[in-house]
């Protein structure tokens, strides 16, 4: 039987290393970036996968300069015109997840204009996850049951999370060589197989996703039994 993975989790690291080995800027490295997201989000619906979800921005990235903030700002609002776009063309629905309070109202109303476009899409779901903590979407979720009094159990708390709604992956990928899962959905991703890659984000391709996807079919996912 094809064991198709329902969710696909990547932390997408290296864009700044990726810039600096080549002698550009930082910024464009997330350029070169989010041109890449684009193509792995076809492959991945491609493969027959239905929900696939990317690391963007953490709620540690805020401590970043301010220059380099300012400018993912206003990627994601130039993605939403041109990237986005296009993947919503082709029938892929987008969704982002992650503390909405601190963005700016420019910026909350392009993530709701184009979810709300695309919300009817139903070839893949696209999960960006932005301004986002795992351990902050654990804290607000447990608050959320507090204020209306609702008892606190394992289901409970999945309904409040930002993430409500989305399969748990089945794997999470890390590129750029580091070894961690830096507060990348600590709740839903306790059963994920776990892979670590060395190429930095830009330089992910069709070919590394798919030897992931290959080697997936390997594991025996036990699940605690």
């Amino acid at each position: 039987m094809t064991k198709i993975p329902r969710c696909i989790g990547i932390i997408l690291d290296g864009n700044r290393r990726w810039a600096r080995e080549k002698g550009l800027l930082t910024l464009e490295g997330h350029r070169k970036g989010l041109e890449n997201l684009k193509q792995i989000a076809r492959v991945t619906r491609d493969a027959g996968i239905s929900n696939l979800v990317v690391y963007a921005f953490s709620t540690e990235n805020w401590n970043r300069p301010p220059k380099e903030v300012s400018y993912l700002m206003g990627m994601l609002e130039r993605a939403a015109q041109e990237e986005f776009a296009e993947l919503l063309q082709e029938n892929i629905r987008i969704r982002f997840a992650g503390e909405r309070k601190g963005l700016s109202d420019r910026t909350r109303r392009t993530i709701e204009k184009i979810e709300e476009e695309s919300a009817k899409n139903n070839a893949m779901t696209l999960w960006v996850l932005f301004s986002y903590g795992g351990r902050m979407e654990i804290v607000q979720a447990t608050q959320e049951l507090s204020k209306r009094g609702e008892e606190i159990t394992e289901n409970a708390i999945s309904k409040y999370l930002w993430t409500n709604g989305m399969p748990d992956p089945d794997i999470i990928v890390r590129t750029g060589g580091e070894k961690r899962l830096s507060n990348f959905l600590p709740w839903q991703g306790v059963y994920s197989e776990l892979f670590f890659v060395k190429q930095y984000w830009p330089d992910f391709t069709e070919k590394d996703l798919l030897a992931v996807l290959e080697e997936f079919k390997t594991r025996e996912r036990r699940m605690g039994v």
